[in-house]
């Protein structure tokens, strides 16, 4: 066929949806135009006979192959999710057959949702299987790159898409969290109004990030990490996936010497089984040790499988070993519940007389690199929450610790706070004046109106004395003897807060608690202040548990 007698595309060609198609005017001085399928056909194409004019005809240039080129430059965490949620792996409490969600989805909605839970748990994939699940229009936005004008725009499509078609729409927004408060209010009109089936991703607390009123509206669902079997499950499938598919071509060829070597090396260690011969360099060692790095994050787990698929297969075990322990870093948020979880457990080690378990999280912070000036200020609460006057040398240690942290700095001071934490851990532990503290806080919001007593009122003035301020008070340096005075209120004179040392009234008493501290913590013997059996039996435990502090306040 002669110049300008090539026929455009026709309607009836099969052209694919996501194709392009290039658009060439021979009589044009004009570079091609790149149009969109339907476009191009349209404008190519005469409506009589399905040929354009003469000038101009249309080649697809897109389409499958495109799709492919797109994927192919996917990570491999982003091509091998799932299809179905019968392929989604964990949250059997979310997607079991009895389970609330499960129920939902059967029955084809979702309503809105906030899905809680760490990176790579499988939020993303969870919330695309539900719009698969229902049929609905899946729209995607992140509140990291995406503003309010996006979200009113998605908001306006999704109410066009329910009128002309009756199909809902799931707006999935990631990283909800990172919306301020008055940003979270757009969203309450079309979630109280069903325009839309808002599911959103967080991996921030809730209760803390998100608004009451949007909190009201939506059901919160809790993803936990991946256990080590799912991170396993996710890995083994990815594997039969990659050697059905060969996308472990471009992984380098193996000599026969190579081959040989490999054999010798797995002969030496029964771990070092390779279940995929066309990837000798995958073996269970391999596998066990990126199902341990990853810590039940599946798009860990996903990137360091495609790291070792990659690396030569002659490569040797502890080589590839230690470049994937290289490319994995500890996440630490000091933003978010990392920070306040790890906090709260050096905190709980120190209560407890654990040094141990206190100089591993107290390293786990500082290596994460977490402000010491933080630790150090836990620490000075400690002193007087937990050690108090069993010690009054351990606040002046903590405070002395926090000015060191402060003149040192990293990574020196260190070695100051774990001198502290040690000294706190092995203190002996009293809370009488925490729980004193607390008491005497309920006894004043419960009448704060309550008159200071006159008689030790302050007089300054001559009017006051005459008005009866002060009179009555004996001042104590003035006499050789103890005296009395009413410092309290008439209205709760008598009630006491602060009790006397080695008094234990209130406190409790589990027989069994007490066993289990003697067999791990005592060797097996008797604890040295365990009463005699008859006593221990009359003992009663009729006060309720003391309250610790807010883990959660900011300092």
């Amino acid at each position: 066929m002669g110049k300008g007698k090539r026929p455009a595309p026709s309607s009836s060609q099969t052209v694919d949806d996501d194709a392009e198609i290039l658009l060439v005017d021979d009589e044009s001085p004009h570079p091609p135009r790149t149009l969109g399928a339907k476009t191009a056909l349209g404008e190519a194409s005469s409506p009589t006979g399905g040929l354009g004019p003469p000038s101009k005809r249309a080649k697809v240039i897109g389409g499958t192959s495109m799709s492919k080129n797109l994927k192919s430059a996917a990570p491999l965490a982003e091509r091998l999710r799932p299809t179905s949620l019968e392929e989604f792996v964990g949250h059997e409490h979310l997607t079991g057959k009895d389970s609330l969600l499960r129920s939902l989805l059967e029955g084809g909605g979702t309503g809105s949702m906030i899905l809680w839970g760490p990176a790579g748990c499988g939020k993303t994939t969870l919330a695309r299987l539900m719009a698969k699940r229902t049929n609905s229009v899946m729209k995607e936005l992140s509140a990291t790159s995406s503003g309010t004008a996006e979200v009113r725009q998605a908001f306006d499509d999704a109410k066009n898409s329910l009128v002309l078609t009756g199909r809902r729409t799931i707006l999935f927004m990631d990283e909800i969290h990172r919306f301020n408060k008055s940003q979270q209010d757009l969203f309450l009109p079309y979630v109280e109004q069903g325009l839309v089936q808002l599911i959103g991703a967080t991996t921030e607390n809730p209760s803390f990030k998100l608004n009451n009123a949007l909190l009201s509206r939506c059901r919160v669902f809790v993803l936990e990490r991946l256990t080590d079997e799912n991170i396993r499950t996710v890995l083994d499938n990815a594997l039969r996936r990659i050697t059905s598919e060969g996308e472990n071509t471009s992984a380098p060829s193996t000599s026969e010497e190579d081959q040989s070597r490999q054999m010798d090396d797995s002969s030496t260690s029964s771990l070092n089984v390779q279940k995929y011969p066309t990837l000798p360099q995958i073996t269970d060692t391999i596998l066990e040790s990126i199902t341990s790095l990853s810590t039940g994050d599946a798009r860990t787990a996903l990137s360091l499988l495609e790291l070792a698929v990659s690396s030569p297969k002659s490569i040797s075990p502890d080589t590839l070993l230690n470049s994937l322990r290289k490319s994995v870093i500890a996440r630490y948020d000091r933003t978010g519940d990392d920070r306040y979880d790890m906090i709260s457990a050096l905190h709980k080690s120190v209560r407890g007389s654990d040094g141990d378990a206190a100089m591993y999280w107290l390293s786990r912070m500082l290596t994460a690199g977490e402000d010491p000036l933080y630790i150090a200020r836990r620490m000075i609460v400690m002193a007087s929450e937990d050690i108090g006057l069993a010690n009054n040398d351990a606040l002046p240690l903590a405070i002395a610790c926090y000015n060191a942290c402060t003149i040192v700095g990293m990574p020196e001071c260190r070695i100051n706070l774990a001198h502290c934490a040690a000294y706190l851990a092995e203190s002996p532990k009293s809370t009488r004046s925490y729980e004193a503290y607390n008491a005497a806080e309920d006894a004043a919001n419960a009448d704060p109106s309550l008159p200071v007593p006159i008689h030790i009122r302050n007089a300054p003035t001559g009017l006051m004395k005459d008005l009866g301020y002060g009179a009555g008070y004996n001042y104590n340096p003035r006499y050789r003897h103890p005296v009395h005075n009413e410092y309290l209120p008439i209205q709760i004179t008598g009630m006491k807060f602060l009790r006397k040392e080695g008094d234990l009234t209130g406190k409790e008493w589990d027989e069994d608690l007490l066993c289990n501290w003697e067999w791990k913590r005592n060797a097996g013997n008797d604890w040295e202040g365990r009463p005699s059996k008859a006593d221990s039996e009359t003992i009663a435990a009729d006060a309720p548990r003391v309250e610790p502090s807010d883990e959660r306040v900011q300092d």
